[in-house]
């Protein structure tokens, strides 16, 4: 975990931010953090497990949602008294969305997420842009040679525009993703959008190399709410534009009501 701030009379709610494929806390650390935490609040990230510094214990490739769920509920109890609001990023989006299922949230952002239908039409439309290296990229079961080069990167998580050292940089910390967790769970089991009751705010990017808008207002239409779109890539809280995303959220958990938000 990377821990910053503290909790404060006004914003006594933490705010827990979950990663996304082959990212760990580190992608929240560059921005995120720091920004939440001079707003007052308590800005906590995880890596979860085989991610960053988090160790598993079982080969990454076999490593599940459910796995994934027990950390995020792990930590989330670990944070005191008050359930944290929860902020993902794309299959960390999806992994708060199943966790919502069953436990409660005071309030919930998904950042360029896979949507709750799962990863069956965006595998389709990467397959479609390029058949021959999806078929590789699967076999290896680490994911990796999609990021393989920082165009690639650039193609998946980035702008055409974005700087080429926030690429690069992106590209020499991203790990081994498990197959397991990012394709084969999300097909197989979709997101109970009914059991799900929390307030959510949804948002995407419009050069996202993963997520399309159409799967973002997918998503947002699940949970009876309308998306708001960004002029960036996928990797939402990297791009130069961050600083827009986080005074956003900023700025709809005002219009909450966390004060009075307690453990259930």
């Amino acid at each position: 975990m990377i821990d910053k701030g503290s909790c404060s009379e006004a914003h006594p709610v933490p705010l827990l931010f979950v990663h996304g494929g082959w990212h760990g806390a580190w992608c929240w650390d560059d921005h995120f953090l720091d920004f939440f935490a001079d707003a007052g609040y308590r800005a906590v990230a995880l890596s979860l497990r085989g991610h960053g510094t988090s160790p598993t214990t079982k080969p990454l490739p076999s490593v599940s949602i459910a796995d994934y769920l027990e950390d995020l509920g792990s930590v989330a109890d670990d944070l005191g008294r008050r359930h944290p609001v929860l902020i993902g990023h794309s299959l960390g989006g999806f992994v708060i969305q199943r966790y919502l299922e069953e436990r409660s949230a005071p309030a919930a952002v998904l950042v360029g997420s896979v949507p709750p239908q799962g990863v069956l039409r965006l595998a389709l439309r990467v397959w479609r842009r390029r058949p021959s290296m999806t078929m590789e990229a699967w076999a290896d079961r680490t994911l990796l040679k999609f990021l393989a080069t920082p165009a690639l990167t650039r193609e998946y998580l980035f702008c055409a525009d974005t700087p080429e050292a926030i690429v690069e940089s992106c590209m020499q910390r991203a790990g081994a993703e498990s197959i397991r967790a990012a394709m084969a769970d999300p097909m197989r089991r979709r997101v109970k959008t009914r059991r799900v009751s929390t307030p959510i705010l949804v948002l995407g990017a419009v050069h996202d190399g993963f997520v399309s808008v159409r799967d973002v207002r997918a998503t947002a239409r699940a949970y009876e709410t309308e998306p708001e779109f960004f002029d960036m890539g996928h990797n939402m809280m990297l791009e130069p534009g961050w600083p827009e995303v986080a005074e956003r959220i900023h700025a709809w958990l005002e219009t909450r009501d966390l004060v009075g938000s307690g453990r259930s």
